[in-house]
Parts: C-alpha cells; sequence; structure tokens
C-alpha cells in the first residue's frame, strides 16, 4: 500500500517549488482536498489563494493581518498568471470539470492545471504532477473513505473512538459506561472488512451497540477471547492477537493505533500497519527497499541525490548510507545473501 500524509504533500509541494512560474498571482484549489493543496502552496509561496467555485464567482480569499502588503489584496479580475491545483488526479476528471468551468466562465488568464500526486508524472488533463504514487494508494486525508477499506484490518480504541482513560479501563462498571458512550473519532464511510480490537470478547455486545450507534459498517469483528483484563495484561495478547489474525486474514492493511503496536503487527505478520498516531505505515523490515524508499521521502535534497523510486543501484546505494549511516549500511550489505 502506497500511503502519503499531509506531511508527504507538503514536502512534495516544497520539493517542485521550483517548477512553477515565479509570476504566479492566484492559487485556485479544486474541490475538496485540492483546497488543502492548495492551500499549502498559498502558504509556503506567499500567493493569494481561493477555491474553484469562489474564483468563478470573482472572490479570492482575504488575508490574515501578518500577510497583508502590496500584491495580496488584489481582486480577482486583476490576477493574470493561475495555478489551478488537485491533490491528486486519476482518471483526471475532477481537473477535466475544473477546465471546461473555467472555459464556460469567460475569465481570460494564463492558466497552469497541477496535481501534487498521479499515478505517473505526466497527465493529459495537467501540466505537471508533482510526484508519482502507483496504485494501490490511500492518503491520510481519505483513508477513512477509501475502496480499500473494506480489504483492511481495523483497530477500534484510538481510532474510530478515543481509548479509556486509567480510571474508565477498570474491566468493570467504569468500562461499560465507556464503551456504550465512547467519544467517537474518525468516522468511517465505507464498510470496513474486519474491526480487530483487544476489546474482550464479553464486550461484544456494549462494543456492536455503540458500532451501530456510529453507523459504522463492518464485515467482521474480531475479539480477544479471554475472561479478563488481568489474563490480558499476563498475556501481554495485544499486538500478537492482532497480528495473528491479520496474518492469516486477506487483508492488505492494518489500521492501528499506536506506534510500537503497529511495528509489532507489522514484524510478526509480515505485512503493512498504517498507524493514525504517527501517519506512518511501518513495514515488516525496516531495512527493506519498500521501507527505504519511505523513508526517503523527507531526505533533504543533497542526501536523497538522486531519486530512489528509479530503482537504480546507486539511488539504492546514496539513500541506505544516508538513511543508516555507514555502519547500518554495512550491517544491510551483510544480510543481502551473495551468490556462491
Amino acid at each position: 500500500m502506497n500511503y502519503r500524509s499531509i506531511s508527504d504533500m507538503n514536502d512534495a509541494i516544497v520539493r517542485n517549488l521550483h517548477r512553477l512560474p515565479r509570476d504566479i498571482d492566484l492559487v485556485v484549489g479544486v474541490p475538496r482536498s485540492g483546497i488543502l493543496a492548495g492551500t499549502m502552496v498559498s502558504l509556503i509561496a506567499n500567493i493569494p489563494m481561493t477555491d474553484l467555485d469562489s474564483f468563478l464567482g470573482g472572490r479570492i480569499y482575504t488575508s490574515g493581518i501578518t500577510k497583508r502588503w502590496a500584491g495580496l489584496d488584489r481582486q480577482a479580475h486583476e490576477m493574470r498568471k493561475i495555478l489551478v491545483i488537485d491533490d491528486s488526479i486519476i482518471g483526471g476528471t475532477a481537473m477535466r470539470d475544473a477546465r471546461e468551468k473555467i472555459a464556460a466562465s469567460g475569465i481570460e488568464g494564463d492558466f497552469i492545471f497541477a496535481a501534487v500526486f498521479g499515478l505517473s508524472l505526466q497527465h493529459e488533463e495537467t501540466d505537471m504532477v508533482f510526484e508519482a504514487v502507483p496504485h494501490p494508494r490511500m492518503f491520510q486525508w481519505n483513508f477513512m473513505h477509501h475502496m480499500f477499506l473494506e480489504q483492511c484490518c481495523v483497530d477500534i480504541d484510538g481510532v474510530l473512538c478515543l481509548d479509556p482513560t486509567e480510571e474508565e479501563n477498570d474491566d468493570g462498571p467504569a468500562y461499560e459506561k465507556f464503551l456504550a458512550g465512547a467519544r467517537p473519532l474518525l468516522a468511517p464511510t465505507r464498510k470496513i472488512g474486519w474491526l480487530v480490537t483487544s476489546r474482550l470478547e464479553k464486550y461484544r455486545k456494549l462494543t456492536e451497540a455503540w458500532l451501530a450507534g456510529q453507523n459504522i459498517r463492518y464485515d467482521h469483528l474480531v475479539m480477544l477471547d479471554l475472561p479478563n483484563k488481568a489474563e490480558r495484561q499476563r498475556l501481554g495478547a495485544h499486538g500478537s492477537f492482532k497480528a495473528e489474525f491479520y496474518r492469516k486474514s486477506d487483508a492488505i492493511l492494518f489500521i492501528e493505533s499506536e506506534h510500537e503496536q503497529a511495528q509489532k503487527i507489522a514484524k510478526l505478520s509480515g505485512k503493512p500497519v498504517l498507524c493514525v498516531e504517527t501517519n506512518i505505515v511501518s513495514l515488516p523490515d525496516p531495512l527493506s527497499l519498500p521501507a527505504l524508499q519511505q523513508a526517503a521521502r523527507n531526505l533533504p535534497a543533497r542526501l536523497r541525490q538522486t531519486n530512489l523510486l528509479d530503482g537504480r543501484k546507486q539511488a539504492v546505494k546514496a539513500t541506505a548510507r544516508a538513511l543508516l549511516g555507514e555502519r547500518g549500511y554495512e550491517a544491510l550489505k551483510n544480510r543481502v545473501k551473495r551468490p556462491a
């Protein structure tokens, strides 16, 4: 699973800022997620922005007190070079609709159409794509609404609702009260394949009632079949229980709340785990090429040297050295089996 966070979007924009003309007058975000990308470009490059519908209506966003200086107070009709940006592009329907609406409006200008992420670096509906992210892929801002959710295992506490406090987690009346009225967090709009939780089996009915009250759809609810909290703690079964089920399932991703558990589940299952605490995908082998690719996205350009994603041998070596240091790089080399 190729996952990109809001931080990754910011990094992709910063890395590609030099490709944009320096005389852009206005950034226009394509609703909805393109407004996030447009806001980032606007703030980083200090350019006025608006959303597509507001632009078509002749309105641009006002700037805050600290941003009010020459160039940021112009009207929409004064803008000549305009960047229209979306977060991602696949088929191009949203960008094509944006082009058609702008053309129909009769607004004149020098338009540049861009997407932060695309399946490749070229698309007929854009002038530029900042980063290629092939399928399967998810973004931080859409993974709870993604069609792949039906192929995922999802934790409950810390993902769908807040974790219980120490006082609430008494394995008794206080915990039952928590289960009945847990405060929701992320709200999925698609059916989840498997809810996999360390909640005990004896709390199934309370859990099912809460899920129904939140309109959360799922195929399976997998709970830990132990008599009490003390036994669960004695066995340390949280991560191992989730990992074992995930390993045997057909799920392609586990969405976990806590970083250390995400790493443990990934290691034990041999499959990727998305942690909502860090917005990082933990991979089974932190020294594997996919793990290095993921980590390399946040390397400074001077250390990245060449694009690791192109698969060239020298790029892999340079990035591995930058990430791991010389000792770590040598350890990685020693793990690779060489033919006799």
